[in-house]
């Protein structure tokens, strides 16, 4: 058997091997086997590595640069990661199983993230107030917040980090990010362009390890001012509550178990397609899929129909191969937890009438694969409907008229996304705004970009990313008073 690759993290602009000396193995979803050894960071590491990110954002070439000069950098960023888009996504894939089909158009959209946000860096303008004081003039700074923390999960690693780090380095801070523990490599590789495009050394590192020796002591660090999280509801409650004893800003994009509703008056063919693509589309493992599909009655049966004979086309396979549609699970508890979840869905009574099981065709090899399932016959209370998946695993549910796809979309503790399928106008219009959910789309679903806000409303999370006023959110703003008043008045009284 070859030697595993030993990758090392990235601190104050240098590799660096973790200070314990310790390494874990990083999977290839597709074969089951390890092909990398990634450094097992801890709280020495994260120390560095905040210190590195705090002396670059208090002194040298990085505090000394315009918001101009930002960027500039930004956008060379972006176009070196668009010149090594094809080999970024291979390195996804081999960690992540995800297809190089979707990886590879995700990372040769990343670019415009970059793009953007070094285009918006100098025009967040502060403002001069018309203040009601006599012989005083006032006006507000938009500044950078300092060391910030990035925390990434594993299904789509660079294109969640450029939503974060894109305005965070806009804005003028400095970064350390801690990608998953299941797929750093890309980080890792990343980590070398931020190098080639100039920034100056430590104003992004990154660190690797597992959430409870490396995660968790980022964001208690007493030295880090914000930090941004993508991940599950449970960990992200964790981080919140940390970062809470700190008092620092934080921005979470949790889970969701979105509703993808279908009306009788749909466009049938493009509506199936969206189903498909809510929840088979990279192997369910998005925190919008679609996992809940609200069919109205007068359709269900045929709808349901169409949609499984189309399902059982999906080419399984090698997610390396540009033909392969659905994937393998990234990980081993991942795909132990779906094939929970099945059980789960046969005690509760729903139906299965696709899939169901643990893929064992020839062409998934020994990976993790879960056969694309869909369920009928479910109830909105039953727990394969009100709890987080993250897999090929589809739940139909019928209702009856407007009202009651609302109720059923609205009766879930998550509210991240959602679809509408319908030809009416007003159906169109009126149904979104009656949807709890951070993104609400109509007659298509998983579209994104840097120009629209993106995040959640209840336990889906806080803040958004994308658009222009995420910048904004990696800043604090600052009033300065200047009197011009040649006495100054009674300094007992409040002026």
């Amino acid at each position: 058997m070859a030697a595993l690759e030993k990758l090392s993290m990235h601190i104050d602009g240098d590799a660096a091997a973790p200070a314990s000396g310790d390494y874990f193995e990083s999977f290839n979803p597709y074969t089951g086997k390890p092909w990398a050894l990634v450094p097992r960071g801890g709280a020495a590491d994260v120390d560095r590595a905040v210190a590195a990110a705090k002396r670059a954002f208090e002194g040298g070439d990085w505090p000394a640069l315009n918001a101009t000069g930002r960027g500039h950098l930004l956008r060379r960023l972006g176009d070196l990661v668009a010149e090594n888009a094809d080999r970024l996504a291979e390195i996804e894939v081999r960690d992540n199983g995800k297809l190089i089909a979707e990886m590879g158009l995700q990372l040769r959209y990343a670019p415009q993230w970059y793009h953007y946000f070094g285009g918006l860096a100098d025009k967040v303008e502060g403002a001069v107030l018309p203040i009601d004081k006599a012989d005083t003039f006032t006006y507000t700074l938009n500044e950078p917040l300092g060391v910030c923390a990035m925390i990434i999960p594993w299904n789509s690693p660079l294109l969640l980090l450029a939503w974060k780090l894109a305005p965070a380095l806009a804005a003028g801070n400095t970064v350390v990010v801690k990608p998953s523990e299941f797929t750093s490599a890309s980080a890792l590789a990343f980590a070398d362009l931020v190098a080639e495009a100039g920034f100056p050394k430590g104003v992004v590192n990154v660190v690797t390890g597992f959430g409870a020796e490396a995660g968790e002591k980022l964001v208690a660090h007493p030295d880090v001012a914000r930090i941004a999280f993508t991940g599950g509801t449970a960990s992200g409650t964790r981080v919140y509550q940390n970062a809470a004893a700190g008092l620092k800003k934080v921005s979470l994009e949790l889970g969701g178990k979105s509703p993808n509703i279908v009306f009788a008056d749909c466009h049938m063919e493009n509506a199936v397609k969206g189903a498909i693509s809510g929840i088979f589309a990279a192997t369910g493992q998005t925190c919008i899929a679609g996992s809940r599909l609200l069919v109205q009655e007068s359709i269900h049966n045929e709808f349901v129909d169409r949609l499984v004979a189309f399902a059982k086309t999906a080419k399984m396979g090698d997610p390396m191969s540009p033909d392969t549609q659905v994937g393998p699970v990234t990980t081993q508890p991942q795909y132990e937890k779906i094939l929970g979840y099945l059980d789960v869905a046969r005690a509760d009574g729903a139906e299965c009438v696709l899939g169901g099981a643990k893929a064992e065709r020839p062409e998934c090899g020994d990976g993790w694969f879960v056969e694309p399932t869909v369920y009928t016959g479910v109830d909105n209370k039953m727990r394969i409907a009100q709890e987080e998946v993250f897999g090929p695993v589809l739940s139909v549910i019928p209702f009856r008229d407007d009202d009651e796809a609302v109720a059923i979309a609205n009766d879930i503790v998550y509210g991240l996304a959602a679809g509408v399928w319908t030809t009416d106008i007003s159906r169109a219009i009126e149904i979104p705004k009656r949807i709890r959910a951070g993104t609400v789309w109509v007659n298509t679903y998983r579209a994104v970009s840097y120009v629209a806000p993106f995040g959640g409303y209840k336990r889906s999370g806080l803040g958004r990313e994308s658009g222009q006023q995420a910048i904004r959110d990696w800043m604090q703003t600052k009033t300065v008073w200047i009197s011009t008043a040649t006495e100054t008045p009674n300094p007992f009284v409040m002026r």
